[in-house]
């Protein structure tokens, strides 16, 4: 079996059966951050995956192969029959097709989509700035309007916006976990990890892991900045405000603080279960580490074992 078809065959299995691993896996909750580590590695590591599946595919009819060899000091003939795959230069052209596609897709989607949400950000920012009034006290612009609502709008200029409906409705300790919550996707820069997620699902939308990476990092961000603002004031004010701010509709494209799944991230405030110990949180690391680098391991594998078995030009 060649290279190619090895991490074909990964991306398929990690790209499939991955998204279903990460639902299912009932420590997230207790380490929304790891989570969103292994989520968006175990997404681009599938990326990788295919991008390098196309290029071993092609090795035996470029000069690759004969470069790699000189690079590790191993035999060329070794590399490309150890590389090689059947078929010949249409072989090699599908694999320069997959690359180049995969490349493509990532480029262009991130190209689009920054381009499109730095706009908007920044638009949005603008016009609540100018209808709003900045309040210092509060790290926040406040707006007039009655419907209560709280949310962040990330770019070049991070704002939090606070409607007057909310000041009114929301006690003070919750209208501070309210903000810390907002602020706290700010400074964990949580547009960024979703923008990761988003790319990732416009450039692999068959496969489940990608197709689903937005929601899951959407689902854990949330749970990140709860943790981050039950440190203000505790759990119940941020409870208590969720459940207050979820009666009425979010604004959309926003990270809002009453958006995902409010009955299970009220359930976790007032019922916390234990925090991972170091010890599994290190496995945990070590697992994200080792998905990065699966797609790299496998393509690197027969150059490995031609440096461990074939000759040393010059020996």
């Amino acid at each position: 079996m060649t290279v190619g078809v090895v991490l074909l065959l990964y991306a398929t299995v990690a790209g499939t059966l991955g998204a279903r691993a990460l639902t299912r896996s009932g420590w997230a909750a207790r380490a929304p951050l790891l989570a969103i580590a292994i989520c968006l590695t175990a997404a681009w590591s599938v990326i990788a995956a295919l991008g390098l599946a196309g290029l071993t595919l092609a090795v035996h009819a470029t000069a690759l192969g004969g470069g790699l060899s000189h690079l590790i000091g191993a035999c060329v003939l070794r590399l490309r029959a150890l590389y090689a795959t059947p078929g010949g230069a249409t072989v090699a052209g599908l694999g320069l097709t997959l690359t180049g596609s995969v490349a493509a897709r990532a480029v262009v989607s991130a190209a689009t989509l920054m381009r499109a949400s730095g706009r908007q950000a920044s638009r949005h920012a603008d016009m609540a700035r100018m209808l709003g009034t900045p309040s210092p006290a509060l790290g926040a612009v406040l707006v007039a309007h009655p419907h209560p609502t709280a949310y962040c709008v990330a770019g070049r200029r991070p704002t939090v916006v606070l409607t007057t409906g909310a000041a009114e409705v929301l006690a003070p300790d919750q209208l501070a976990s309210v903000l810390a919550h907002e602020k706290a996707h700010l400074s964990g820069h949580h547009h960024h990890l979703l923008a990761l997620a988003r790319i990732a699902r416009q450039v692999l939308p068959f496969l489940p892991l990608t197709r689903e990476a937005e929601a899951q990092v959407a689902r854990l961000v949330e749970l990140h900045a709860d943790d981050a603002a039950r440190q203000v004031s505790g759990p119940g004010p941020l409870a208590a405000a969720l459940v207050l701010l979820a009666t009425v509709a979010s604004p959309a494209a926003a990270l809002a603080a009453s958006a995902t799944d409010t009955v299970q991230r009220v359930r976790r405030l007032l019922d916390p279960a234990p925090p991972l110990d170091n010890g599994r949180r290190r496995l945990l690391r070590a697992t994200a580490a080792l998905v990065a680098c699966t797609p790299v391991l496998i393509a690197l594998a027969p150059a490995g074992l031609a440096l461990a078995l074939g000759r040393v030009p010059g020996t």
